[in-house]
């Protein structure tokens, strides 16, 4: 591995981490992220040259504390920062088990606070803990690029104008504060697995970060829906390995061999969703799990319990009514009721809520052609907006082959 691709796996891997320390020391999460970044240019011109160091963390914290020192010289802007530094020094000693769990957690809350545009949780979180930059977010917050990065730059300032301190919020405020934390958790995750089918590096190492921070949470904050988060993510991470079939080809769930599920993933899911279900206290992310448990009995040998399913996403509906979820009891409907049920459900959707929706499009193709009609040109039009809504090669190259196989007369789509 060279220099810079050790920069660039250091910056994925610790980028949140990094800017917690430095943030919680400063007040700045600003001035933190402008003196990490620095650090790693630094580290880009001189690890190449000089050699890459035995901490590389601790280097980068060492020279992101070098540049707070110098703007709080000379510019007064991170006043608080020389105060610090002994105990950026101590925090640096630290650095080495690079596992700062308070700290991350410190910095998710901050993202989410009251004061900052609900909006901007989300897109907050994930720029600041796991590193992704607007470019990279903006289609999934349907805003260009540089509009976001505007947006970010104001939720940034708005953290220190409000005076917005970095400890963890007390038991009584914590609630209203971890939907948006959990939610950010989740959509880093759903963008690092859904990255992977197109061999994005990145996007794998994106993937572990978000799971890695769902345990932080589900150990460290005790809330039901923090378990039920980890466990679906549990459940995803254990189906990942049957994702992809001969030479990287998409193979759906229907179609996935469980023999290749991961069991101590799935053991672990289910240990952390009953946990959930012990406090009493029913949320999305639990009914999400228990859906994907439902999906996963079939390792056991049993077949797909599409009626309980179904009823756990009218539970889902009733609880929080997204596009998702509508494509989920849908599909499920299919199964149980007809395609024809699935296919009234999923045209119920309003149309500017499922225009760029690639789900929607995925299930009603499949319905369509369990109903035996994509041998009409509007019907099999799904099929092909369903790959175009994809940047997953695998998944383009699946929608494509089910669509000609179809229209062709070749298969059934079931």
């Amino acid at each position: 591995m060279s220099a810079a691709d050790e920069v660039e796996r250091v910056a994925r891997l610790s980028w949140g981490r990094l800017v917690a320390i430095l943030a919680a020391r400063t007040g700045s999460v600003q001035a933190a992220a402008d003196a990490l970044g620095d650090a790693l240019v630094r580290a880009l011109e001189t690890w190449p040259v000089q050699g890459v160091p035995a901490r590389p963390e601790a280097w980068l914290v060492a020279a992101a504390r070098n540049r707070l020192a110098d703007a709080g010289r000379h510019a007064k802007v991170v006043e608080a920062a020389r105060a610090h530094l002994d105990l950026l020094e101590e925090e640096r000693a630290a650095m080495a088990e690079a596992a700062t769990p308070d700290r991350i957690l410190n910095l998710m809350f901050v993202c989410a606070h009251p004061a900052i545009d609900p909006r901007m949780h989300t897109p907050l979180m994930l720029q600041l803990v796991l590193g992704l930059d607007a470019r990279r977010m903006a289609a999934a917050f349907l805003v260009s690029p540089d509009a976001l990065s505007r947006r970010l730059g104001r939720a940034r300032a708005k953290i220190e104008t409000a005076g917005i301190g970095f400890a963890l919020p007390d038991p009584e405020t914590i609630e209203g504060r971890l939907g948006p934390v959990l939610d950010a958790v989740y959509a880093a995750y759903t963008v690092g697995i859904d990255g992977e089918g197109g061999g994005d590096a990145k996007s794998s190492s994106l993937a572990r970060e978000a799971l890695w921070l769902a345990r932080v949470l589900a150990d460290h904050v005790r809330h039901a829906e923090a378990q039920g988060l980890f466990a679906l993510m549990l459940y995803a991470q254990a189906r990942h390995p049957a994702r992809s079939g001969p030479a990287g080809a998409f193979v759906p769930l229907e179609a996935q061999d469980s023999a290749l599920w991961n069991g101590a993933l799935i053991e672990e899911a289910e240990a952390r969703l009953r946990a959930a279900g012990r406090a009493g206290v029913l949320g999305r992310y639990q009914i999400e799990a228990a859906i994907q448990a439902a999906h996963c009995g079939r390792r056991s040998g049993a077949p797909t319990d599409w009626r309980s399913i179904a009823a756990l996403y009218r539970g889902l509906l009733a609880l929080r009514p997204t596009t998702g979820a509508v494509c989920g009891f849908a599909a499920a409907l299919g199964e149980t009721d007809g395609p024809a049920a699935g296919l009234a459900v999923l045209d119920a959707v309003a149309e500017p809520r499922r225009l760029a929706y690639q789900p929607w499009w995925a299930t009603r193709a499949h319905l369509l052609a369990a109903a035996g009609r994509l041998d009409e040109a509007a019907d099999a039009y799904a099929y092909a907006h369903a790959g175009a809504l994809t940047t997953d090669p695998a998944v383009q190259a699946f929608l494509a082959g089910r669509r000609a196989a179809i229209v062709a007369g070749g298969v059934a789509d079931r």
